[in-house]
């Protein structure tokens, strides 16, 4: 029984020894762990500082490449070669420029053909007259010296009723005035001759030169050449604008009335008379218009009363 007894001791102690030499490696590994983990949680702000230093050296690091990369930049400025060549870029802004500014040129070809002096002024209204008229062939009625002048000076003495016969801007009829013989007859101890329509057919090419020119372009015309109108009638002492003038003469021939009986004629001397003395107290330009005739005269009324509309429509601004 003790035999027994002290075997199964044996085999107890030799299986605590076992157990003892099989554990013993597994705690060591356990208590290695535990150390290892209690460093890294008393320690961690030193790691971190060694990342931070990592990344301060990239930071620096990446700053001496900026630093590099204008050295490289400079070395193609230093060469003048290439500074020439920048300066020629320029040039077609220049270019552009220029372009533009003869984009904004047309106002500079209203000046190609600028208004003349006064007095170099026949020339030109030589060259625009055929223009305004499509019967060209009547332009001989006009006297071409001194144009401008003849025409300020015949209107300025038409509105005040007498006739500057040397500043005409048109040539004398070459027809002479005639009364009817037919119509002879012994009044009061003197011959009385009636009035012959016919002697007023002297006047039709200048109504037919009148006709054929257009109202409008004739308006503008006159504004066109104003400036040397104007310098003409200051030449006489006026300070007045000639349009107000140009109208005047223009209201007086519109307010002309014709007699309703037929105009008789005396000779008490070289020269005829109206025997109507209302006709003969005339001025001298209202005699001129009953010399041109009834159709004539109505004629030239239409024409001038669209012309005269329209000068009053473009001195006002009216369209």
């Amino acid at each position: 029984m003790e035999n027994s007894d002290s075997s199964s001791k044996q085999v107890d102690n030799e299986e605590v020894s076992v157990k003892s030499k099989n554990t013993g490696p597994l705690l060591m590994f356990i208590i290695a762990f535990i150390l290892v983990v209690v460093a890294i949680w008393q320690f961690p702000e030193g790691k971190v500082e060694k990342r931070t230093l990592e990344l301060d050296e990239l930071v620096k690091q990446e700053d001496v490449v900026i630093k590099e990369e204008p050295q490289g930049v400079i070395e193609p400025d230093e060469e003048p070669s290439e500074i020439v060549d920048d300066s020629s870029v320029v040039l077609p802004e220049i270019v552009i420029d220029e372009v533009d500014t003869e984009q904004v040129a047309p106002p500079v070809v209203e000046e190609i053909n600028p208004l003349p002096s006064l007095d170099d002024s026949d020339s030109w209204l030589k060259v625009k007259l055929p223009e305004l008229t499509w019967r060209k062939e009547l332009l001989k009625l006009v006297i071409d010296e001194d144009m401008i002048r003849r025409f300020v000076v015949f209107t300025d003495n038409f509105a005040q009723g007498t006739l500057a016969y040397e500043h005409s801007p048109f040539i004398l009829p070459t027809v002479k005035f005639t009364p009817d013989d037919e119509t002879v007859s012994f009044q009061n101890n003197q011959n009385v001759w009636g009035w012959d329509e016919k002697s007023s057919e002297r006047f039709n090419l200048y109504v037919d030169l009148l006709r054929s020119i257009d109202s409008a372009s004739l308006v503008e015309w006159y504004f066109e050449v104003k400036p040397l109108v104007d310098e003409a009638y200051q030449e006489l002492g006026y300070d007045d604008d000639f349009t107000v003038v140009l109208q005047e003469s223009i209201m007086h021939v519109l307010d002309m009335e014709l007699p309703k009986e037929q105009v008789k004629l005396i000779q008490p001397s070289v020269m005829y008379k109206y025997q109507d003395q209302s006709l003969e107290e005339l001025s001298d330009s209202d005699k001129l218009l009953l010399r041109l005739g009834k159709e004539n005269l109505l004629i030239i009324k239409s024409i001038l009363l669209e012309i005269n509309e329209k000068i009053a429509q473009h001195h006002n601004g009216v369209e």
